[in-house]
Order: structure tokens, then C-alpha cells, then sequence
């Protein structure tokens, strides 16, 4: 399961969510957008699970919880809309 995590601390790195994720399963990527031109953080990532158990475990769990000073929005990722 494909999970999004927003409102994230420019502080944060890709261990960081990898950690705190792992205590729900199995962790296979963890991606946090940056900007293209900047190379900063966006504020957001993409976190991929391999049990939709451990996934729905951490969203349930992780939503709305501190990290870095900032609550975290935590739901399943929905899929890109087409451009076109």
C-alpha cells in the first residue's frame, strides 16, 4: 500500500520516516518530494508498505501525531490525476 504523509518538517529525512513507519512492518521505499529547482523539501512524501495491515495500522496510528514539531497528515495515497 502506497501511503502520503504531509505536513512534514523541513527537517525531516527519508531515515527519519523510515524509522518511524518500520514499527508497523515492512517498509519498501520511502520518498520525500523536493522541489527541482531548490533541491528543498516540499513538505510531503510517499511511503510504501508491504502489508496493507501495517499500512493501515501506521495511518491510524500516525495521523495527526508530532514529528518534528509538526502533526502529521497520514491517509492512503490516491493516484495522480491525468494531465493532460
Amino acid at each position: 500500500m502506497n501511503i502520503y504523509v504531509g505536513n512534514l518538517s523541513f527537517r525531516s529525512t527519508e531515515d527519519d520516516l523510515r524509522d518511524v513507519f518500520a514499527e508497523f512492518g515492512d517498509v519498501e521505499s520511502v520518498k520525500i518530494i523536493t522541489d527541482r529547482e531548490t533541491g528543498r523539501s516540499r513538505g510531503f512524501a510517499f511511503i510504501e508498505m508491504s502489508s496493507d495491515e501495517g499500512a493501515a495500522n501506521a495511518i491510524a496510528s500516525l495521523n495527526g501525531q508530532d514529528h518534528l514539531g509538526r502533526d502529521l497528515t497520514v491517509n492512503e495515497a490516491r493516484p495522480r490525476p491525468n494531465r493532460f
